[in-house]
């Protein structure tokens, strides 16, 4: 029995985890960082279909937490009318209609048609049937294919301001999450990278999986990819004992360190170096994962990261007087200031550069 839920619950995890938008727009790609919105707007996705819309929408329903999330964050949350229930920890999101289904299907087709949406936000869990059911209904889905790396997180991010009319706050985001991520870049070069695990209801997250991302980014190994592990699986004692972490990495829904032997012998559990990230950032590829990446780079390499954060915000501070003061010379001069206000510009080319690096894909 207890086997049993723990596969329910991790299922339930990975659902969770589903992709948000993948940058499929016509013109954008993977170097750019900033976007202009205008219509009509054409996207291929996931499917192959053209997707186009004449205007701006102002109905969507997302069809998983990770797409919502980039909706709130870039300011489109006012034009959802429905969402999935585990998108119900964003402010707000309990006035929107659950199109969750019941049992084992994954989304009420029937009150998804009902909301009348002229756009469907679909992750990669979404089926392609699903996808032609509710084509078939006249309505305009987006599908989109699984995020691979930090840096197409960003890029979904701006794909998805560009479908729905919030350009220029998807461009905020990302430049947010570069600054961010930059700071992060940035202390941990150079450091050693400690051993992490991360176990949730017995299992882990070893290779090719979304958990084993954020933790290199972060300036850790993961230890669950080092004793080969690859996907999500169950997690012996043994593997424990022989990895030894040096942190140990829980999730809020599953806080606590499991107490026995073979936890109790590890570094991490003497030194008290267990970290608990929250739930809903840590499984979903959208913008808020740059906040357990960085509580963990800071928790690792506090010294480091202190430094760092003290660098970029400096720059930061120098970069918006250089900006405040060409106000004040000719405009031949303003007009050659492209940064979109967080004076990241180029760090923002430097770290897409370096997380499209071909690696494993979050799933």
């Amino acid at each position: 029995m207890h086997q049993r839920l723990s596969v329910v619950v991790v299922v339930s995890l990975l659902l969770l985890a589903g992709a948000a938008p993948a940058a499929a727009a016509t013109g954008t790609t993977h170097d750019q960082t900033t976007v202009t919105c205008g219509y009509p707007v054409s996207v291929t996705d996931a499917t192959g279909q053209n997707v186009t819309l004449d205007e701006p929408p102002e109905r969507v329903v997302t069809l998983s937490p990770s797409a919502a999330q980039t909706m709130w964050e870039i300011g489109a949350e006012g034009k959802v009318v429905g969402v999935t229930q585990y998108a119900s920890y964003l402010d707000g999101a309990s006035s929107r209609v659950n199109v969750s289904g019941a049992g084992d299907s994954y989304i009420d087709q029937e009150r998804v048609i009902s909301l009348e949406p002229d756009l469907v936000l679909a992750p990669d869990t979404i089926s392609n049937e699903t996808v032609d059911t509710l084509r078939a209904a006249n309505l305009t889905v987006y599908h989109y294919p699984p995020a691979d790396s930090v840096s197409t997180i960003e890029e979904q991010t701006l794909v998805t301001g560009q479908l729905v009319g919030e350009c220029d706050g998807a461009n905020e985001t990302v430049a947010e999450m570069e600054s961010e991520l930059d700071t992060v870049r940035t202390a941990v070069d150079g450091q050693e990278r400690p051993g992490v695990l991360y176990t949730f209801f017995g299992y882990t997250a070893g290779d090719d999986t979304f958990i084993n991302k954020i933790i290199e980014t972060a300036g850790g190994t993961n230890v669950a990819a080092e004793a080969g592990i690859s996907g999500y699986a169950q997690i012996n004692q043994e593997t424990v004992v022989e990895q030894n972490p040096q942190w140990i990495m829980r999730n809020s829904q599953d806080p606590t360190v499991p107490k026995n032997a073979a936890y109790n012998s590890t570094d991490a559990v003497k030194n008290g170096n267990v970290i608990v990230l929250d739930y809903n950032y840590l499984n979903q590829p959208a913008p808020r994962v740059v906040q357990p990446i960085t509580k963990l780079a800071k928790a690792m390499h506090p010294d480091a990261w202190e430094a760092a954060n003290a660098t970029t915000t400096t720059q930061a501070s120098e970069s918006t007087t250089t900006q405040a003061n060409a106000t004040t010379t000719p405009a031949t001069e303003t007009t050659s200031a492209t940064s979109p206000g967080f004076g990241v510009a180029g760090a923002l080319v430097g770290l897409l550069a370096a997380l499209a690096v071909a690696t494993r894909r979050f799933h």
